[in-house]
């Protein structure tokens, strides 16, 4: 006898049906991120599994497929969690492919992930001790009259919010990153106004904002989000300030603090998030191909260089 398979409904409601406290699954994120739809996963009595998705055209043929928005969104778990992938049926969704960026932590939407970059986490519940080049930094930094400030996004003032931005999109450029990661101002209002946002900064001597963060609390964890730092006073490190007030703030809510990886691994950026943990996990994702011949015929000659889906890799 054939097991009946769980069924999958995508729904066009902008990501509402997958809504909730959590901020990379509330509606300022998706919003922000242009979420287009929700997947649903009924089990019937066993719950069901809600995940946000940007649907998108695959260009150059009459097909879409679908891919989480930014950060660590997985889906709302009412139930339903760690779902073997084979057994949904795919099929009804009409897309290609869909592929799923997961919590940092647990529980997952489905069984068996692709363990990604290992991340770095402050806990305050365990002892830290940050390193002692970091440590002196700071002192001097304070000798010199830096200052740091937490508060609810929120409640931030415009001055506040135009000097992320500014150190922000500084970052970027100094960065090399690609156009994605330049934000409009109207994602920057979205977070800003998020409940579940705070502001951190490291100040200038002369007030200006050298060095800031945007932290969001998502799923029990307190994730260090957006940050940047001002090319004027980069040559001081004032991030280092920076991240001891996360840490204090990470401590006064109780939460883990979630720093991220590095942009490859072993480089400079990931030693110095390890240099200031005191925990570690990785990230997962989920690949999944819902239309197998379709996939394959449209992945013809790309090869399999570890970008999913193939069929993006030249396209984009």
């Amino acid at each position: 006898m054939t097991k009946t398979r769980l069924r999958a409904q995508l729904v066009s409601d902008g990501g509402e049906a997958a809504w909730s406290a959590d901020y990379f699954r509330s509606p300022h994120h998706l919003r922000a991120e242009g979420v287009t739809h929700t997947l649903v996963i009924d089990g019937g009595a066993g719950g069901s599994l809600r995940l946000p998705l940007i649907v998108r055209p695959i260009e150059g043929t009459a097909h879409q497929d679908a891919v989480s928005p930014y950060g660590y969104p997985g889906g709302r778990v009412d139930g339903l969690s760690e779902v073997p992938k084979e057994a949904v049926d795919w099929d009804t969704t009409e897309l290609v492919s869909i592929f799923v960026r997961d919590r940092v932590v647990g529980p997952r939407c489905f069984a068996g992930g692709t363990a990604r970059n290992e991340v770095f986490l402050i806990d305050p519940r365990q002892p830290l001790e940050f390193r002692e080049m970091h440590r002196r930094h700071v002192k001097r930094n304070v000798r010199l009259g830096f200052a740091n400030s937490y508060r609810p996004a929120c409640e931030s003032s415009p001055e506040e919010q135009e000097g992320f931005k500014e150190v922000y999109r500084q970052t970027m450029v100094r960065d090399g990153a690609t156009s994605q990661y330049f934000f409009s101002d109207a994602y920057f209002d979205e977070l800003f106004s998020s409940p579940a946002a705070w502001f951190t900064a490291t100040r200038a001597p002369d007030g200006r904002v050298a060095s800031a963060a945007l932290c969001v609390h998502s799923d029990g964890v307190l994730h260090y989000y957006l940050g940047g730092t001002a090319d004027t006073y980069l040559a001081r490190s004032p991030s280092k300030n920076l991240f001891v007030a996360m840490s204090e703030l990470c401590a006064e809510l109780s939460l883990p603090l979630h720093l991220g990886g590095g942009m490859q691994p072993g480089d400079g950026l990931e030693e110095f998030k390890r240099g200031i943990s005191n925990m570690s996990s990785r990230l997962y994702t989920h690949e999944i191909i819902c239309k197998p011949e379709v996939y394959a015929r449209l992945s013809a000659g790309d090869g399999d260089g570890g970008f999913f889906p193939a069929y993006r890799a030249s396209r984009g």
